[in-house]
């Protein structure tokens, strides 16, 4: 299982998520979030990040001159489309900075079946996209809330690597490890703050998810992680 750590601000948080193994950062490009990071902070939060692991920007409807000035400024290996972007669009956009893309959908329990999430992912595989992130739907924003998603909404064939995102923390993820999914998407499951990052809950929350590398670890910080 692959672990993605979302939403960070602040230095350190990234250093710490990198000592402690995860997979991806993501930094989030939408300026109403408050994990929210500009241009200048985000290029030297990912200029921080080791070879081998993964920087992805999160962008919400973003323009397509926004988004080439982004790819210009900050070094990264994934853009994710959190926002109201079509198939074709992201493809478009994507397409014009040259990168691998994901997409998030925002799955509302009461409207969708696991069928139609099938139906949805289908599009997106179509489109050219290398993962779909599946995210518990808000009417007022576009992710972040803490909000859990129904996990029964999963489809067990999925034309994409799904990443699972809302709601989840070191208490219950380990019991995703038997759904059909390629990854986990943490962000206000770590924190102690909105962007502050939380080093015990990182670390509890890659013990719970990465149990092979933790099989033999104790309670005590591992000797290259700072408290």
């Amino acid at each position: 299982m692959h672990v993605k750590f979302c939403g960070f601000t602040q230095l350190s948080d990234v250093q710490t998520a990198a000592q402690l193994g995860a997979d991806a950062v993501g930094l989030v490009f939408y300026p109403p979030s408050p994990r929210a990071v500009t241009l200048v902070q985000a290029k030297t939060l990912s200029a921080s990040v080791p070879a081998f692991m993964s920087v992805v920007a999160l962008v919400v409807n973003m323009p397509q001159d926004e988004l080439i000035e982004l790819v210009n400024t900050v070094s990264f290996d994934i853009i994710q489309f959190h926002g109201d972007e079509t198939p074709e669009q992201c493809q478009q956009l994507a397409s014009s900075i040259n990168k691998r893309w994901i997409k998030a959908l925002r799955i509302n329990a009461e409207q969708h079946t696991p069928d139609s999430v099938r139906a949805q992912i289908d599009k997106f595989a179509a489109a050219g996209a290398s993962s779909i992130l599946l995210d518990a739907y808000h009417p007022a924003a576009y992710g972040g809330t803490g909000q859990r998603f129904d996990w029964s909404l999963i489809p067990q064939d999925s034309s994409l690597p799904i990443i699972l995102a809302g709601g989840l923390d070191a208490k219950n993820v380990a019991a995703t490890l038997d759904l059909p999914i390629y990854a986990v998407d943490v962000s206000g499951g770590i924190e102690q703050d909105k962007g502050k990052k939380d080093p015990a809950k990182m670390r509890a929350f890659m013990k719970a998810v990465k149990r092979d590398r933790w099989q033999n670890a104790t309670l005590s910080e591992p000797s290259n992680l700072s408290s």
